[in-house]
C-alpha cells in the first residue's frame, strides 16, 4: 500500500505551511459562512476521526480482505480432512469383450466386461455400479501444517495493514481538521484587515476633499481596499479546497460544519510518549509482510515432501447378465430394469499408501531461492521506513520545541503591531505621517494576526507529527476534543 505511499501522504500534511504572508491578499466577506456555521452542530476533531474511520471505502476494502484471509485459515485446516467420494452408476449397454491393449489418453471409454465373442453381438441388458472410497493423507511431514501457518500469516499481515489504513487514516483526518482551521480563521484575519483598510480609505477619502493630504493618497487607500478585497477571494477558495479535502476524507455529503476553535487558544499538555518507532503500526506492517515471506518460504521447502495415505474402497455391481452368459448360452440375460441395477457383487480393500512426487525436489528450489530475495527485499524497506521515521521522530522533537517558542512569542508580535498601527493611524490623521508609513504598519498588524493564528495550530500540528512518528495516536486524541 500502499504503506510507503501512507507515510508519504502524513509528511505532506505536516509540510504544508500556512504562513502565505505573500499569498493571503483579498475580497469576498466570510461573515455569512461563519454565522451559517455557527448554527450547526460543532463537528469535533475526535468525531471526525471517529467517522473517517467507519466510512473511509478503502478502510471497509482493507476489513473484507482479513474477512477473506481468516476464512482461507479455516480453509487450509479443512484440507487435512479425509476426501470422501461416493458414487451411483447405472447403465445400459452391451458387455463384449476383445483381447489387446488399451489406454484412455485425452478421450472418454468404455468399461465393460463379458466374454470375448468371434463377432459382434447386440445383447445389451442394465448393469450397476455403486462406489464408497475414501482416502486420507494421514502424515505430511508438516506439509499441512505449514499451509496452515502460511494462510495465519498472511491473515496476520491484512491486519496489520488494516490497522497501519486505520491509523495513517486517522492522522489524516487530524491534519485536514487542523489545515481547515487554520483557513477558516484566516479568512476571518482578511476580513478584518478589509475592515480596517475601509476605514483608512474613509479617513483619507475625507482629509483629501478637505484639501489636507495629496490624491495620491486617497488611489494608494483604493488599491489597499481592492487587495484586501482580494486576499479574502484567495483564502476562500483555499478554505473551500481544504474543506472538500476533508469531505473526502470523512466519505460525507458535501456541505458546510462548524469546527472547534478552542485549539486557538490552548496547546497540549504534554509531549511525551512511551512508544517506540517500531510499534508504529507502519512498521508492524512491514514486519507482517517478513513473517508473510518466511512462512511462504518454509511452505515451499515442505511441499517437496512425501506423503502418508490411508485409503479404502467399497464397491457393489449388479448386471442384466447372468454369470454363465457365454457365446454358446447368448440368451442368459435380462433386460428387466431393477434385475440389472440391484447389487449382486461387492468388493472392498483398504491399504496404506506413501506417494512421492520427486521431481519436485528440482521444480521447488527456484521457487525457494525467489522466495528468499523477495523476503531480502522485504527486509530492505522495512530498514528504510524505520530510519525515515526515526529520522522524523527527532524532527517532530524539534518541532515541537521551535513552535512552543513561537507560542510564547507571538502575543509580543502582535501587542507591538496593534500599538504601532493605532500610533501610525493617529498620526497620519493628524498630518504627521505619510499613507505609506501607515500602509507598513496595516500590513504589520495583519501579518501579526495571521501569526497568532497559527502559531496554536502550530503546536497541535507538531504533536500530530510526533503521534504519527511514534505509532502513538492516543497521544494525540486524547488531549483534543
Amino acid at each position: 500500500m500502499s504503506a510507503q505511499k501512507g507515510i508519504c501522504s502524513i509528511l505532506m500534511i505536516f509540510n504544508k505551511s500556512f504562513y502565505r504572508h505573500a499569498v493571503i491578499t483579498a475580497a469576498v466577506v466570510y461573515s455569512s459562512l461563519t454565522v451559517q456555521a455557527q448554527g450547526d452542530s460543532t463537528l469535533l476533531l475526535s468525531k471526525a476521526v471517529t467517522t473517517g474511520l467507519q466510512q473511509y471505502q478503502s478502510i471497509k476494502a482493507k476489513r473484507n480482505y482479513l474477512e477473506a484471509s481468516a476464512a482461507l485459515i479455516q480453509n487450509a485446516r479443512n484440507e487435512y480432512l479425509p476426501n470422501v467420494v461416493a458414487s451411483i452408476q447405472q447403465a445400459y449397454g452391451t458387455v463384449n469383450g476383445q483381447f489387446g491393449p488399451a489406454a484412455p489418453v485425452g478421450a472418454l471409454g468404455l468399461s465393460s466386461a463379458g466374454p470375448t465373442y468371434n463377432s459382434q453381438s447386440w445383447n445389451a441388458a442394465f448393469g450397476s455400479m455403486y462406489i464408497i472410497s475414501t482416502n486420507w493423507e494421514f502424515f505430511t511431514f508438516g506439509r499441512v501444517s505449514s499451509k496452515i501457518e502460511l494462510a495465519g500469516a498472511q491473515a496476520k499481515k491484512d491486519s496489520a495493514d488494516l490497522q497501519q489504513e486505520q491509523f495513517v487514516h486517522s492522522v489524516k483526518v487530524a491534519g485536514a481538521y487542523l489545515n481547515l482551521l487554520i483557513a477558516r480563521r484566516l479568512i476571518q484575519n482578511a476580513q478584518s484587515n478589509l475592515e480596517r483598510a475601509k476605514y483608512v480609505q474613509q479617513s483619507v477619502k475625507a482629509r483629501t476633499l478637505s484639501g489636507l493630504n495629496p490624491g495620491v493618497d486617497s488611489s494608494i487607500a483604493n488599491a489597499e481596499v481592492s487587495r484586501a478585497e482580494l486576499t479574502i477571494i484567495d483564502a476562500t477558495n483555499n478554505e473551500q479546497q481544504l474543506r472538500n479535502q476533508l469531505i473526502q476524507l470523512l466519505n460525507i455529503a458535501p456541505g458546510d460544519f462548524a469546527l472547534d476553535t478552542t485549539f486557538f487558544s490552548s496547546v497540549p499538555d504534554g509531549f511525551q510518549t512511551s512508544a517506540t518507532v517500531t510499534q508504529n503500526p507502519q512498521v508492524k506492517f512491514y514486519q507482517t509482510r517478513i513473517d508473510q515471506s518466511n512462512a511462504a518460504t518454509s511452505f515451499l521447502k515442505k511441499s517437496i515432501m512425501p506423503g502418508f495415505n490411508l485409503f479404502g474402497i467399497f464397491q457393489s455391481r449388479g448386471s442384466g447378465f447372468n454369470s454363465d452368459y457365454t457365446p454358446a448360452y447368448d440368451d442368459r440375460y435380462t433386460k428387466n430394469y431393477f434385475d440389472g441395477v440391484k447389487p449382486m457383487r461387492s468388493n472392498y480393500a483398504l491399504g496404506v499408501a506413501l506417494s512421492w512426487n520427486i521431481i519436485s525436489l528440482w521444480k521447488i528450489k527456484q521457487q525457494v531461492h525467489a522466495q528468499q530475495f523477495v523476503t531480502a527485499a522485504y527486509q530492505q524497506e522495512y530498514d528504510l521506513v524505520t530510519t525515515q521515521l526515526q529520522t522524523q521522530l527527532v524532527l517532530a522533537d524539534q518541532r515541537i520545541q521551535n513552535t512552543t517558542q513561537s507560542v510564547r512569542v507571538v502575543p509580543q508580535q502582535y501587542k507591538a503591531a496593534a500599538d504601532a498601527y493605532l500610533q501610525k493611524s493617529v498620526l497620519y490623521k493628524n498630518g504627521l505621517s505619510t499613507i505609506i508609513d501607515l500602509q507598513q504598519a496595516l500590513y504589520a498588524l495583519n501579518r501579526a494576526e495571521t501569526d497568532m493564528s497559527v502559531a496554536y495550530i502550530n503546536v497541535w500540528q507538531a504533536l500530530l507529527l510526533k503521534a504519527a512518528t511514534a505509532g502513538d495516536f492516543d497521544l494525540f486524541l486524547k488531549q483534543v476534543k
